[in-house]
């Protein structure tokens, strides 16, 4: 402090930032997110200031002639907005900074900002502090000058520029022709993004007005404010018609850039606002607040990555979260219907699993069977999804997508939602139970069959006992195998989520019923009946179809380059047990049947908890669900389970007690 004072009082007009950044690095805690400690150097330079008032004068000056000399409108209409920048275009620009950093202009706030701030981890302990303790430096220093003089008209006259640039970028991006496509209404009436621009230009004048003659009193906000509500109004509109026609990720990322610019144009506003009330020092100190946040993170691949991925989980989980509805019992009807669907998956399974049997006894290179394994699996799965059965570990992704858009959708209690959660883990169960009650049977009954008809076990000795290998949990790799086919089940159910809103939102459907050679070749009735079911079932289909793809081809993977990565799926196991039964007519002992059936029922929990914890994560993260949520959300599951542990396996007797949630 004694420096800064020193360097004032030699020149008043001194700019240089390097005492700015020791002071900013005497408040920063050795341990980054250590806020107790930065607290408390926040207190100490209080203190400091109150009893040396000539450093409190010196303080101000040096801070004000900091930023009266720089331009302050990029920090401001800048930093924490989404640039308008594809992600590989931005990956690749953030990549080449981090080797050659850009060039830094003195002559802006916002490069000078970020020299301050520069730990990448600042905004842990500034964000960390309390609100009061940041006011009362703010206080001291009279860091908010009066309204008059030539420091206040410049601090404003870049304030009020800022606002100006955030109100034209609103109603450029109001403008583009992505969200005309997905809301026509706004060539047809009046745009709310046009006309808070010139409320917003009118707003502007007559401010500038006020600073040059005190007999002006600038207008507040607030018909600006009611035409941003418009936009905001819209923007839901807009979304609320994506989640139906599906949306892009350029649409995402304008309606995104768009919120972001409101956002900010309304924190000016208030600012601007304050200044008459005496109340913008507790708006600054949100402001300062959010702009360290946003310059943290401003190189950050990884905030990039994550920011983007959000995008496009929150574009595949939306969908998702649609399929997710049909897999969700609310009664005891709905529930032994769930149990006659999976039973029907259970029985093609056992066929499946025959013909993956036969398709091993072939001398083939790793691709070979890699191709064939994979039409087995695709064909199987596909045929399952057009009979309207349902395979069990298919559920989990789509489920979990439905239960964060619940949350999200902000309506439902969070008792309302754990039952939605109660009911999700009930139709898990009875799905389980309907796979494997039919792939057994079915298996068992195909694998004396063919004994009947050959004369050899289908699964002989050796292969029955590999079977059987492959199926413990202690001596072999079966559980990290069963969560490789976990995540391939969660990236399947993003897969579907992706072409489902691929299929509306690029009008796939409609775009086929153009092509003439397809409507010459079907005819208009036929054609109108495939591209329905396509456009319904593309996502689904899919789907099943890299999801039989991943399950053939990872375990020949392995094979190739040595590696011992394979895949376990709980109805395909339960099958080859039985085959394997058969195999070695009776022949086993009661620890292997134990050990083998509760190898099963291990890669089933492996199956679904990997896939519905991927799935839940990647949802909640799209919508950004806090931490807290989580929790609470997990408390109230667990003492739901203690206080009515039969809900989670049975329907309620009667369907009068069943949830009122709808699906």
């Amino acid at each position: 402090m004694q420096r800064i004072s020193l360097a004032t009082e030699q020149d008043p007009q001194y700019r240089e930032i390097a005492l700015l950044r020791e002071l900013v690095a005497s408040l920063r805690p050795k341990k980054i997110d250590d806020v107790a400690q930065a607290s408390d150097n926040i207190r100490a330079l209080c203190y400091l200031l109150e009893q040396q008032p000539a450093y409190q004068v010196a303080l101000r000056v040096y801070l004000l002639q900091v930023c009266v000399s720089r331009k302050l409108l990029h920090l401001l209409t800048d930093t924490g907005i989404t640039q308008n920048k594809g992600f590989w275009g931005a990956a690749w620009q953030t990549m080449m900074d981090k080797f050659l950093p850009p060039l830094i202009n003195d002559d802006y706030i916002k490069d000078i900002f970020g020299q301050l701030f520069e730990h990448k981890q600042d905004h842990l302990w500034v964000r960390g502090v309390a609100d009061k303790i940041w006011l009362d430096l703010i206080k001291l220093l009279a860091f908010i000058p009066q309204r008059s003089g030539p420091i206040y008209a410049s601090l404003t006259g870049e304030t009020l520029s800022a606002v100006q640039v955030l109100s034209y970028r609103i109603s450029a991006i109001g403008l583009e022709s992505e969200l005309v496509r997905n809301y026509p209404d706004i060539e047809r009436f009046e745009s709310p993004f046009l006309r808070q621009n010139d409320e917003v230009n009118n707003y502007v004048i007559r401010y500038s007005n006020s600073l040059v003659d005190s007999a002006v009193q600038p207008e507040d906000a607030g018909q600006i404010e009611v035409l941003l509500l418009q936009c905001e109004e819209v923007v839901q509109k807009i979304r609320r018609i994506a989640a139906v026609q599906g949306v892009s990720i350029s649409l995402t990322r304008l309606l995104l850039r768009l919120t972001q610019s409101i956002n900010r144009l309304r924190h000016l506003l208030t600012l601007l606002d304050a200044q008459q009330s005496g109340e913008a020092a507790q708006i600054s100190v949100d402001l300062l607040k959010e702009l360290v946040l946003a310059d943290n993170q401003r190189h950050s691949l990884r905030q990039l990555v994550r920011s983007n991925t959000e995008l496009l989980s929150l574009q595949m989980t939306e969908r998702a979260g649609k399929s997710g509805e049909h897999y969700v019992t609310a009664n005891r009807a709905e529930w032994l219907a769930m149990l006659y669907s999976t039973m029907g998956a259970g029985f093609i399974v056992g066929f499946m699993a025959m013909i993956k049997i036969i398709f091993g006894t072939l001398a083939l290179a790793p691709f070979g069977f890699a191709l064939l394994y994979s039409l087995n699996y695709s064909t199987g799965f596909i045929l399952v999804h057009v009979l309207h059965f349902t395979i069990a570990t298919k559920q989990p992704a789509m489920t979990a997508a439905l239960i964060a858009k619940a949350i999200d959708d902000g309506n439902q209690k969070l008792e309302e939602l754990v039952e939605l959660i109660v009911r999700v883990l009930r139709s898990q169960f009875i799905a389980i139970i309907g796979n494997i009650a039919l792939a057994m049977p079915t298996a068992y009954a195909i694998a004396w069959a063919w004994y009947g008809i050959y004369g050899t076990h289908l699964a002989n000795p050796e292969k029955a006992a590999h079977l059987l290998h492959d199926i413990d949990p202690l001596s072999s790799l079966a559980l990290p195998h069963a969560a490789i086919a976990g995540v391939c089940l969660f990236l399947s159910g993003l897969i579907s989520g992706y072409y489902d809103n691929t299929a509306s939102y690029a009008n796939i459907p409609a775009r086929l019923r153009q092509l003439n050679w397809l409507k010459r070749l079907l005819g208009e009735r036929r054609l109108l009946s495939m591209t329905t079911y396509i456009g319904n079932n593309l996502g689904a289909l899919t789907g099943n179809l890299f999801f039989g793809i991943m399950l053939g081809t990872i375990g020949q993977l392995g094979v190739f380059f040595g590696l011992p990565i394979d895949i376990r799926h709980i109805t395909f196991s339960s099958a080859n047990f039985s085959f394997a039964l058969v195999g070695l007519d009776h022949q086993m002992s009661w620890q292997v049947v134990l050990t083998s059936l509760t190898g099963i029922l291990l890669i089933g929990l492996v199956n679904l908890g990997v896939s519905f914890t991927l799935a839940m994560l990647v949802a909640l993260r799209s919508r950004r669900v806090s931490l807290d949520q989580e929790r609470t959300i997990s408390r109230m599951i667990w003492r739901r389970f203690l206080s009515g542990p039969r809900d989670f396996f049975f329907p309620p007797k009667s369907e009068a007690k069943s949830s009122t949630l709808t699906h």
